[in-house]
């Protein structure tokens, strides 16, 4: 069994009733929309059938109707021969077909009104099912952006930005150590020229690491404000 158990079900439901009380939404939509359209799908089927058997009917009517006429032209021939008794006959002949077209078409004035109430619940479950999909776009959207910044939380919440900014201390610390031993090593000697671009090129490769730590971490900051 559906979401819905009859064609009713699915005209007076609150889609955002649904909704609401669903545990997965998504999921649910996902359902109101097949049941929908699978629901659409008899309905219209239905709808042919009537309308083929309007078309019968009419049929029916047309023939009882030449019936009619057959047995009015028969009686007057009748008549004109002088047989008043195949006349009558053919008058109560003429009765039947004339009642039996009374009874079509009062079958048939109920196939019309039911086509007529076909229609209309197409067009409420058109309405419906552009409802549904129209909010299927908003929940599959607002779903995304849930979970993209879920994954934020959870980044924030595993320390990560801690652990990357303790590293971030480590590693002035490390530049702070290596620049006071440059100092104690060179105080009172007088560096060489190699020794000069030796402590360039360590304090540049130090000053490098530190730079791309702290482009890294400002990255991570500012993926978190957005």
């Amino acid at each position: 069994m559906g979401i819905f158990s009859r064609f009713a079900d699915i005209i007076n439901s609150n889609i955002s009733s649904l909704l609401d009380k669903a545990e997965d939404p998504e999921k649910m939509v996902r359902l109101i929309i097949q049941e929908m359209e699978d629901t659409l799908v008899e309905v219209r089927s239905t709808n042919a059938k009537v309308i083929a058997e309007k078309k019968e009917l009419l049929r029916r009517i047309s023939k009882t109707e030449e019936q009619v006429q057959d047995w009015q032209s028969k009686a007057e021939l009748a008549l004109s021969k002088d047989r008043e008794d195949l006349a009558k006959a053919a008058l109560t002949e003429k009765q039947r077909s004339t009642d039996l077209v009374k009874a079509q078409t009062d079958e048939l004035l109920v196939v019309e009104e039911h086509l007529v109430r076909l229609k209309e619940e197409v067009v409420q479950l058109q309405e419906k099912l552009a409802d549904a999909k129209a909010r299927q776009k908003t929940i599959i959207m607002r779903t995304q952006t849930a979970s993209s910044r879920l994954n934020v939380k959870k980044q924030l919440d595993s320390g990560k930005v801690d652990d990357a900014m303790l590293k971030f201390e480590q590693y002035e610390r490390r530049v702070e150590g290596l620049e006071a031993q440059v100092e104690s090593y060179d105080l009172g000697k007088k560096n060489t020229l190699a020794d000069e671009f030796a402590a360039l090129e360590a304090e540049e490769s130090v000053n490098n690491e530190l730079e791309a730590l702290k482009a890294k971490v400002q990255a991570k900051k500012a993926k978190t404000k957005s």
